[in-house]
């Protein structure tokens, strides 16, 4: 993924001029992190969240982020970029982040609008799983951003999924 592609799957999830503390769970090598970073205002904060140690020029935890305790509150958004397909539980995940953030839970989501597992996408989310998903815990506004064509076939999708509309 090239880092254009990522912000343009991104970008229009970031909203208001103020400064903003997002996490990037399950960041891997960066790309969607560094991403996130270049598009939220100035003075703002990021954390990026990984099991394996990770370079990044943002604070950085190791972290398995389904299963361990994060030390995160006060969160305006999280990104899960390629990284929520990897969890089975995907209802206790987003139960177990909801006490992350300051106010309404704010999540950007990228996945492979795909429904068929595979080892690199063992529980697939394409979107009309997504709206689903996060439908049954409350979440009522759940917006498809951005598609781009997936270099592994198919296609990437990215949304913004809040409690109440974005103003």
């Amino acid at each position: 993924m090239q880092a254009a592609d990522a912000i343009t799957l991104i970008k229009n999830g970031i909203t208001g001029p103020q400064p903003q503390y997002w996490a990037d769970l399950g960041c891997g090598n960066g790309t969607f992190t560094l991403a996130l970073r270049s598009l939220l205002p100035p003075g703002s904060r990021l954390t990026a969240v990984d099991k394996e140690s990770q370079k990044l020029p943002v604070n950085f935890l190791k972290l398995d982020f389904e299963k361990d305790t994060l030390p995160l509150s006060g969160l305006d958004g999280i990104l899960m970029a390629n990284s929520l397909h990897f969890v089975a539980d995907q209802p206790a995940l987003i139960k177990k982040l909801e006490p992350c953030f300051a106010a309404d839970p704010r999540f950007l989501i990228v996945e492979y609008d795909t429904a068929g597992p595979n080892r690199w996408v063992p529980y697939p989310i394409p979107f009309a799983r997504l709206q689903q998903l996060f439908a049954e815990p409350g979440y009522n506004t759940i917006t498809k951003l951005h598609e781009i064509p997936s270099r592994f076939g198919g296609s990437m999708y990215s949304a913004i999924v809040t409690l109440r509309p974005s103003h």
